[in-house]
């Protein structure tokens, strides 16, 4: 067995204050940290002459250095957030085919690509709860059911915003992904990355799309520190990439997307710059759809694709560039 469960009260003390960034950005494009004003130059050179600035040697001023941001270096965390509500199949295969350029995208604008890649999906059940109880072909109406994996499913398995490892349901993949190191995200170490992640995305059809309360989970200290079901996924020199994909306005997650964006934002030492919000959702956002609330107005770098769209590739392309926007100006903590 693992850890304990990871309780589901999303009470969370009041660190970080994330400012609401209203009405900038759109569905295609993203709102960005501001820039430093520019003076004007009122100084004057020891010549006496307006417009000069005297070297910062003259003025008995140190050597700084290089001020700018070290960058994130290529170092990436993607935590990627599906439902497992119904009519989810189509997207879950979009997502899919996706990756791969994705990754390789990703790979081409950094030398030293150092990534983490964690599934989540909406709920904190394991698999279908029907077949969990008769695993029995009167009981359980889809052959490809584990029903033998019932017995070894751990606490971690069944805990609101722990890493998926091995999807059951409907639709599900139905086998343990074989995620190398007993960890529950994927590594560099992994072999066959597109394939595993293939097998990790399909979480299936019979679960919930309670993705805002997941994801607040996913980023509560109990999971992500030491041994928590997620240890070592979240680090605080990579920049933090959140996918959603969703079909539902998610009307049954606990909380608020102030205080889900405000676990994030924890999460990343208070820091929304570093962290790029995806959604592949209802770009329209109507005024019910507290997921797109979350992405949309508390973090600077975001994009929303239509969950329609018959390619997701596209929507990828723009989330890279704001990759390379956040880790422009990322400053580890």
């Amino acid at each position: 067995m693992g850890p304990d469960p990871v309780a589901s009260s999303f009470a969370l003390p009041a660190t970080t204050t994330v400012p609401e960034l209203t009405g900038e950005g759109s569905s295609t494009s993203t709102s960005t940290a501001s820039t430093a004003p520019v003076l004007e130059d009122t100084s004057t050179s020891s010549t006496g002459e307006p417009g000069t600035t005297a070297p910062l040697q003259d003025l008995g001023m140190p050597d700084l250095g290089d001020l700018h941001p070290v960058g994130c270096k290529g170092k990436i965390d993607f935590l990627f957030v599906i439902s497992r509500f119904g009519y989810m199949e189509t997207m879950q295969e979009r997502l899919i085919e996706a990756f791969p350029d994705f990754i390789a995208t990703i790979q081409s604008k950094f030398a030293d690509f150092d990534y983490h890649v964690m599934i989540v999906d909406g709920d904190e059940t394991w698999g279908s709860q029907v077949c969990n109880a008769d695993c029995t072909p009167t009981g359980c109406s889809y052959p490809e059911y584990p029903c033998d994996a019932i017995e070894s499913i751990s606490a971690c398995d069944t805990t609101m915003g722990a890493g998926t490892v091995f999807p059951a349901g409907k639709g599900a993949s139905n086998v343990d992904c074989g995620i190398v190191g007993g960890r529950r995200y994927l590594t560099r170490e992994q072999p066959n990355l597109p394939e595993t992640f293939a097998c990790l995305a399909q979480v299936g059809l019979t679960g919930d799309d309670r993705l805002g309360e997941a994801v607040t989970a996913a980023m509560q200290p109990q999971i992500t520190g030491p041994g928590g079901c997620n240890e070592g996924f979240l680090r605080d020199d990579a920049l933090l990439m959140v996918t959603f994909i969703s079909n539902s306005l998610d009307l049954f997650s606990a909380g608020k997307p102030k205080l889900w964006a405000e676990a994030i934002a924890n999460g990343k030492h208070g820091d929304p710059n570093s962290v790029v919000m995806f959604s592949i959702h209802f770009p329209e956002c109507n005024p019910s759809d507290r997921l797109c609330d979350l992405v949309k107005y508390y973090f600077p770098y975001w994009h929303i694709a239509d969950n329609e769209d018959a390619d997701y590739r596209p929507a990828f392309e723009i989330a890279t560039d704001l990759i390379g926007e956040a880790c422009s100006a990322f400053i580890p903590q």
